[in-house]
């Protein structure tokens, strides 16, 4: 182009951009529509979150005064309209507290369900899955509370479902694998341990003794009144085929 006169570059940019002028503008247009939708949708989030924020807080109060319907108000607000917030998660797991002061022990169970099934692998989660597995075993369901914890992942919660377990082997009378999942529990080596030592060891203690000696062992037969002579006091009896010596004894 160094070559080329004046006013043969302004030529050449004016056919230049005869061509490419609907492009050029179509991606300005573009990139301001993209950069106001962004802008648009950040305050809508931070409209949304402010508003979800407000409405949790409701909840709590209510939650912490015992006032059912007005918890049970805000919440379902937050479920029906904020839903892409992090706030109904975090309610259910308020309200869980709630029911289970007003003996609502399935709507906790419900609630706690809800936020397992939205965040299977998020802290939440691990927490409702905890909190879940305790309810269980207030409702006498041992055998769901293992179902829901077994083949978890190691994670920081991993001590806390392993003393759920042994509770819930416990419950069903699987003395052996309740205290396998105790002494998991007690391995925990967390510089903050998040299980009491203490009180599993206690548990572990507490746990009836198994002994398969007795279980196959005979009763003892009494022996009968009078001067009979037992059978075991009676001497034995020879079984052995008599020899010739003994039948010219006889």
């Amino acid at each position: 182009m160094a070559d080329l006169s004046e006013k043969e570059q302004i030529e050449q940019i004016r056919a230049w951009w005869s061509e490419y002028a609907n492009y050029v503008l179509g991606g300005v247009a573009l990139g301001v529509a993209i950069l106001v939708g962004v802008t648009q949708y950040r305050s809508h989030m931070e409209t949304q979150q402010t508003a979800a924020s407000m409405l949790y807080e409701t909840v709590i109060e209510a939650v912490a005064d015992g006032k059912l319907d007005d918890a049970e108000a805000a919440a379902d607000d937050i479920y029906t309209n904020y839903g892409s917030t992090i706030y109904p998660a975090q309610t259910r797991l308020a309200m869980t507290r709630l029911y289970m002061d007003k003996g609502r022990d399935q709507d906790a169970a419900n609630a706690l369900r809800a936020v397992v099934d939205a965040n299977p692998d998020s802290e939440l989660g691990m927490i409702a899955r905890s909190r879940l597995a305790k309810v269980l075993l207030y409702q006498e369901k041992p055998q769901e509370l293992i179902e829901l914890l077994g083949e978890q992942p190691e994670s920081a919660f991993t001590a806390r479902y392993s003393e759920s377990i042994g509770d819930a082997n416990l419950a069903l009378g699987n003395f052996a694998e309740a205290e396998a999942a105790y002494r998991k529990a007690m391995a925990d080596s967390a510089a903050n341990p998040t299980v009491d030592r203490v009180l599993l060891q206690m548990k572990i203690d507490d746990l009836p003794e198994v002994l398969e000696e007795n279980e196959s062992k005979p009763e003892p037969v009494d022996a009968p009144a009078g001067d009979a002579i037992s059978d075991e006091s009676a001497p034995l009896q020879d079984d052995s085929p008599a020899t010739d010596g003994d039948e010219e004894a006889g």
